[in-house]
């Protein structure tokens, strides 16, 4: 069993907060800083494979122009200047390949910034380079990537998660103090569970979805990761917010996430109702993982928090909801990679239709999980059987929401394991989808109803000594609860 996990003192072991601090105050340098992540990417990527494309000097261009500014007496453009980032390769840039691991974008440079990515240049948050995914975000393993699959570093025969693997392996192993992750299904909170880091997924709307390139429109967003709870609200900050360039971008203001998160570092539950969902106490689960969550509950109570149990009868139908509605918004999406716009183009010799190419150019650029998703959603809505399964999908989406509002009325949060196992051994599932799709059931009823969620660390799992994740679920446009308490929690176990 080879460990890559970050080191334990220098630079590389200090928090995010800690290294915005150190920089402001001019002990350290920006440059500095970032050199020395940079300097942990290239000794340690050879066996992680996080990151697909790394962008040294442009991560150091930024390092250096806010290393100048503060120089000249400035204020830091944020709380995180001169931090560097890692960022998942599904939001476009325009100094960087975008690929979402997939042959079919493989070196194609956007013409435009995703807003999140024009949000943190605006920031002066240095970004590292582009992680590694499941192709198009379709998986929980990052096995589906056309460039291999990251490696988990509590043990590199591991998978990290998915799709957001190659974020979470950085932000464990030290090769970066913040990331931004993206969430459809639990590609945020998964991979933390898996990584001992936090992930959180904002609620729908929050952040913008412009220049993230979409799997699943009503389930697609983007978040913050970071290794504390801390530094993950003063990143939420700085990516959330209103955007006119999102149809889907909801016009209310970012709640006061960091001053939830220094509020609940103090450890004091008293007065919060914590909801313990009936459904997700299942057998069949890792042991080790529900002794975890079970020290987690108890934990809580002893910080103050009330325990109620919440009974989410429609959670059971969660899983094949989410797997009928996913691949429909897939099918419709990756329409637009056709071989003819953009991307690659196979068989464009002449002796070929346009219609040929299409079919040649999508049969060599997608990988199986995709293919097998656009499918299933093309047959899901075809005639004949979009009543039977989509919209019905669709109905039982609407039970989960009406579940999570009941439960809501009677709690603040509610948690959960955010996996069912730990990390497991990279391709002991490929063979058999469903025990793939199995892995999220924890993590999906949140994306459907669009409340927000948080992993937080919750110990190594006696059995495996593999990290598990407490997951905490707030009410949408309630992000700041999770905070608290995630804040509050992580302090309990210190």
């Amino acid at each position: 069993m080879t460990t890559f996990i970050a080191p334990t003192e220098g630079i590389l072991s200090m928090t995010a907060a800690e290294l915005a601090e150190k920089i402001h105050s001019r002990e350290l340098t920006s440059r500095e800083v970032t050199q020395a992540f940079l300097d942990r990417i290239a000794e340690t990527d050879g066996e992680l494979n996080a990151f697909l494309y790394v962008g040294a000097e442009q991560a150091l261009a930024t390092a250096d122009a806010v290393d100048k500014a503060l120089d000249a007496g400035e204020k830091p453009a944020s709380a995180l200047a001169g931090v560097p980032l890692a960022l998942k390769d599904l939001l476009v840039t325009t100094d960087a390949p975008t690929t979402a691991a997939s042959k079919m974008l493989e070196g194609w440079m956007s013409p435009y910034d995703a807003t999140l990515v024009t949000k943190l240049r605006e920031a002066g948050i240095p970004i590292l380079g582009k992680t590694n995914l499941d192709e198009f975000a379709m998986g929980s393993s990052n096995e589906n990537s056309a460039y291999g699959p990251a490696h988990n570093p509590y043990d590199t025969d591991r998978t990290p998660g998915g799709s957001g693997g190659g974020t979470a392996a950085a932000l464990a192993a030290g090769q970066a103090p913040l990331g931004i992750g993206t969430d459809t299904g639990g590609s945020i909170r998964q991979p933390a569970a898996l990584t001992n880091t936090v992930g959180v997924k904002p609620t729908y709307g929050t952040v913008s979805r412009y220049g993230l390139i979409a799997a699943a429109s009503s389930l697609d967003q983007a978040g913050p990761t970071a290794r504390t709870v801390l530094d993950t609200a003063l990143l939420h900050e700085i990516i959330a917010g209103h955007d006119s360039f999102d149809a889907t971008s909801v016009d209310k203001p970012v709640a006061p996430v960091v001053a939830a998160a220094r509020e609940g570092a103090n450890g004091d539950l008293s007065g919060v109702k914590v909801g313990l969902i009936k459904q997700f106490e299942r057998d069949g689960w890792q042991p080790g993982v529900m002794e975890a969550y079970h020290a987690s509950v108890e934990q809580l109570k002893a910080q103050g928090a009330e325990t109620v149990e919440v009974d989410c009868p429609h959670f059971d139908d969660a899983l094949a909801a989410y797997y009928l509605i996913m691949p429909c918004e897939v099918s419709s999406n990756l329409a637009r990679f056709d071989g003819m716009r953009y991307g690659l183009r196979e068989g464009d010799d002449g002796t070929h239709s346009a219609e040929e190419v299409m079919s040649l150019s999508r049969a060599k650029g997608f990988g199986p999980e995709v293919k097998r998703r656009i499918m299933l959603g093309t047959y899901a809505l075809s005639v004949g059987y979009y009543d039977a399964y989509y919209l019905q999908a669709q109905r039982v989406r609407t039970l989960i929401a009406q579940d999570f509002a009941k439960a809501f009325e009677q709690v603040d949060v509610l948690v959960s394991p955010t996996t069912p196992t730990t990390a497991f051994k990279l391709g002991e599932k490929v063979e058999d989808p469903m025990a793939m799709y199995n892995f999220d059931l924890c993590t999906l009823p949140l994306n459907l109803a669009g409340v927000c969620g948080m992993s937080v660390p919750s110990g190594l799992a006696s059995d495996t000594n593999l990290p598990t994740g407490l997951q905490i679920m707030a009410p949408a446009f309630a992000d700041d609860r999770l905070y608290k308490v995630g804040a509050a929690y992580e302090a309990g176990r210190k």
